[in-house]
């Protein structure tokens, strides 16, 4: 969609290089003589774009993760009215036939339904080493399954090399000690935010005005996660108070699985207060047939009153938490917009008049009054065009970093994520042409004046 008014911009840009007459070194003479007042003008353009590509790229790795997460043949089964699984509750005698009803596929082998009892639990986990400036705490998503094995297949899941999925007894006995540990599966991202309790971070032990400095010089570097090392097999964590070990790490990256962490349903849910279910998640064949077993518990199941979700659908409902991220983005960058406006007007009038003279001298040479204000112009979307471009690539470095955020379906829910910004090329369009927007607004009304400049008048 962005490539639209780029190519407007572009064709604009053409028009006025081609459609005046003075020379385009008289516009690059012009920067190089007020070098510094163009290079805060282009500072100004490239801090602007900068902020908003970073921002849209926290919003399109938003976007990204909640449009990976589900499978389309996946048919979610919450309770009543419920929109998010944080608040369903289904009863024990709710569930009993859900995997039994048609369109729920079997293991070939096995010949069990492909289907996964869950309980899914938000955990409030103090940081055991807050950084200065950061939360002191931290949610994490737990969520307990019945059998590890069928609900990573269910669910399209698999474990990295040297993982394995929970026993059934969910426990095993720590080494030297009169203690057993929850086996727990984890996401790569949450392994991730994990890791970093192992010790304190250097920035807390010696803490200086040198620090924002550091931190923004390893972003750039792209060092500020290589320091972080993600909990592996037979790592240990606390949570709960209960002491929990790793036994697998799932390969989720991408989607919201990557931040959960995955243990034995009838340990994790009396622990934490919810010993009910609050979803069944059930295979089909394909979207059609999901959707066809959804309308089937929405309107014809009569054991008990449920709400069911084509897998696909219910993690895409949870994109609400990102569009009211991109109105925040759209206002701040207004106003951040402005601002540029107001700056590069104020370096055109300056312009105009320093150059009064030469503005005289170029009309009585026989340049028209159009040729001047496309002069103007041209000078204007140059600065504009080189801090828009400045500014996408620094804001692109952001690509690929980790964050943390929460998305939600606006009702109340919401799930605490491990995301990855992503700079795409409608993000770099975007920024271009909001550049060259500015510079042609904040050019537009000091071309005016120069054109109205009388010859003989600039000359006295």
């Amino acid at each position: 969609m962005m490539l639209v008014p780029l190519g407007i911009a572009a064709v604009i840009i053409v028009a006025l290089w081609l459609g005046s007459r003075v020379p385009l070194r008289y516009n690059l003479r012009s920067v190089t003589v007020r070098w510094r007042t163009a290079l805060l003008t282009a500072m100004a353009f490239t801090i602007v774009i900068a902020l908003m590509t970073v921002m849209l790229a926290f919003v399109n790795g938003m976007y990204r993760l909640t449009q990976s997460s589900g499978q389309p043949g996946n048919v979610m089964v919450l309770s009543q009215g419920s929109t998010d699984e944080t608040f369903s509750s289904l009863g024990f005698s709710d569930v009993t036939d859900f995997e039994l009803q048609p369109g729920v596929l079997r293991d070939p082998e096995t010949k069990q339904p492909l289907a996964s009892r869950e309980t899914y639990i938000v955990v409030n986990q103090p940081v055991k080493y807050p950084q200065p400036g950061r939360p002191k705490g931290r949610f994490l998503q737990v969520r307990g399954v019945e059998d590890g094995a069928m609900a990573g297949r269910v669910h399209g899941l698999t474990l990295t090399e040297g993982s394995r999925w929970p026993t059934q007894a969910g426990v095993q006995r720590i080494a030297g000690k009169d203690e057993a540990a929850i086996e727990a599966v984890l996401g790569e991202g949450v392994a991730m935010e994990l890791g970093r309790d192992r010790e304190p971070p250097k920035e807390v032990l010696s803490a200086s005005w040198l620090d924002p400095l550091r931190t923004v010089w390893r972003i750039l570097t792209r060092q500020s996660q290589d320091r972080v090392r993600p909990l592996t097999v037979g790592e240990y964590f606390s949570l709960g108070g209960r002491t929990f070990v790793v036994v697998g790490v799932m390969r989720s990256s991408g989607s919201t699985f990557d931040s959960e962490i995955w243990a034995k349903r009838d340990l994790v849910g009396p622990m934490f207060g919810k010993a009910s279910y609050t979803s069944v998640v059930l295979r089909t064949a394909g979207e059609k047939e999901a959707k066809q077993l959804a309308d089937y518990f929405r309107n014809d199941y009569e054991k008990a009153s449920v709400q069911a979700y084509v897998e696909k659908e219910y993690f895409a409902n949870l994109s609400a938490t990102s569009k009211q991220f991109l109105l925040s983005i759209v206002f701040v960058t207004a106003v951040m917009g402005l601002g540029g406006v107001f700056g590069v007007m104020n370096t055109m009038y300056a312009a105009v008049a320093q150059r009064t003279k030469d503005i005289g001298v170029l009309r009585i040479v026989g340049y028209t009054k159009a040729d001047v204000q496309a002069s103007f112009l041209r000078e204007s979307l140059l600065l504009a065009m080189l801090g828009g471009v400045l500014g996408c690539a620094v804001g692109s470095l952001a690509h690929g970093l980790k964050a943390a955020s929460i998305i939600g379906s606006g009702a109340g829910g919401g799930k605490f994520v491990v995301l990855e910004m992503l700079v795409s090329g409608d993000i770099i369009a975007a920024g271009l042409t909001l550049a060259l927007l500015m510079g042609l607004i904040g050019g537009l009304f000091p071309s005016f004046t120069a054109m109205r400049l009388k010859p003989l008048e600039s000359l006295r």
